[in-house]
């Protein structure tokens, strides 16, 4: 940025503001700008960018789900990826199938198995025709969940910050050959088409609450009548001046990519479904991965947990620190998935912002009903960002949720307000 621009700040007013364009926030925009509201989508860090929990090539996604209000919200989900696809012309999805795979009696699992139909049991031979590099426990039960399938993470969030021309998807099926994407054009010129501008690399410093709001940042003081925050990691910060303290804890998650004695095993020409290990006493958040896909012959196992940090020092430790569930992961590796070399070849980070009972915050401050707060999606959000950004776009206009948002209410946690600066 140059000095004329420093000495200049932007001013200007908007329908709406979105602050973050993490995954959730993008799509928040994203439906906005499909409703014809003039929306500006704010970023701190230039993109792309690898600070926050969207970035990366792959995420699970799938319908089984414990908890029945995300397997409600699934199949809106499913459709919404389906037509941002259409809009970008593009493949976001490939499906591989789903094990969810743990020990009978698991409530986390039972739960899954509540909302899966008789032939979604696996027995020990069709586990072995599904998934043959996996090496269950005696005692072990799997479900299978045709539906799950790797979403293209970058891709997607690329497309939906382009905020591409409405398509008319009809409901989720397995995406065919996609025609080649059309030639590369600025994000900010097609997004502004449709109703939105997008400015990366402006941190906020500043907002003032009323019926006009005002976001002050390092480049520009802009209004608007609503504001959308959902800024991942870096949530407390922005709310702590509006007097709310929310209960949510930032993660650095070891994201872990482990090579194939066999090369090709496991990779993404193959039939290797996805899976989730739910249950391990040594395991208490559970274990996830995915076929090879952003590393040839390199496979992602992660342990859905990690270690509390503050988002400005997740790359900030000290060399040798301990990290525990490495070890975690190797023995299970060794255990389970006796196809890999039981030591990473990969090791990078990821950010979970997590709330106590692990479900979504989505609700409107409880002192500015105007401002409205998406956060705390705990490692398992980047699925449901379509669903998630047409509600925080709903409660933003004052309509009728689509899905209900009591499970997601702030006040489920006590004594979050503070006095307000």
């Amino acid at each position: 940025m140059d000095m004329a621009a420093l000495s200049q700040p932007h001013q200007a007013s908007y329908d709406a503001i979105v602050i973050g364009a993490g995954i959730q926030g993008s799509f928040a925009a994203y439906h906005l700008a499909q409703r014809h509201r003039d929306t500006l989508l704010l970023e701190q860090f230039v993109l792309p960018h690898s600070r926050g929990s969207s970035h990366g090539q792959s995420r699970i996604t799938r319908s089984a789900y414990p908890q029945a209000h995300y397997a409600r919200m699934m199949p809106d989900s499913f459709h919404l990826w389906q037509r941002l696809e259409a809009e970008a012309g593009t493949s976001l999805y490939r499906q591989t199938g789903l094990v969810v795979l743990g020990p009978a009696g698991d409530p986390e699992l039972e739960g899954c198995r509540r909302g899966a139909g008789p032939g979604d049991t696996l027995d020990a031979t069709a586990l072995a025709q599904r998934f043959p590099g996996l090496r269950p426990r005696a005692g072990d039960v799997a479900l299978w969940d045709g539906s799950g399938g790797v979403l293209r993470a970058d891709r997607a969030l690329r497309a939906v910050q382009v905020g591409a021309t409405v398509g008319t998807g009809t409901g989720w099926v397995p995406p065919s050959p996609s025609p080649q994407p059309p030639p590369a054009v600025r994000t900010q010129d097609v997004f502004r088409r449709h109703g939105g501008t997008l400015r990366d690399g402006e941190k906020v410093l500043r907002i003032q609450p009323g019926a006009v709001l005002t976001v002050t940042t390092t480049a520009g003081v802009y209004r608007a009548p609503r504001l959308i925050i959902a800024a991942g990691a870096w949530t407390s910060a922005v709310l702590a001046p509006l007097g709310l303290r929310l209960p949510l804890q930032p993660l650095r998650i070891d994201v872990c990519y482990w090579r194939e004695k066999e090369p090709g095993s496991h990779g993404a020409g193959t039939a290797t479904p996805c899976f989730m290990m739910l249950g391990l006493p040594e395991a208490p958040h559970g274990i996830y991965g995915l076929p090879a896909l952003e590393y040839p012959g390199l496979v992602k196992v992660c342990y859905h947990h990690g270690s509390p940090v503050d988002p400005e020092e997740r790359d900030r430790a000290p060399p040798g620190t301990p990290r525990p569930n490495i070890a975690l992961l190797s023995s299970f590796i060794s255990s389970y998935l006796p196809g890999l070399e039981p030591q990473p070849a990969v090791l990078e980070t990821c950010l979970y912002t997590n709330t106590p009972d692990g479900d979504f915050i989505l609700d409107r401050h409880p002192k500015h009903s105007n401002i409205v707060i998406g956060a705390g999606f705990s490692g398992h959000g980047f699925k449901l960002a379509p669903v998630v950004g047409k509600l925080l776009c709903e409660l933003s206009l004052g309509e009728e949720p689509s899905h209900s948002t009591a499970p997601f209410a702030i006040g489920r946690f006590p004594g979050v307000l503070r006095a307000a600066l």
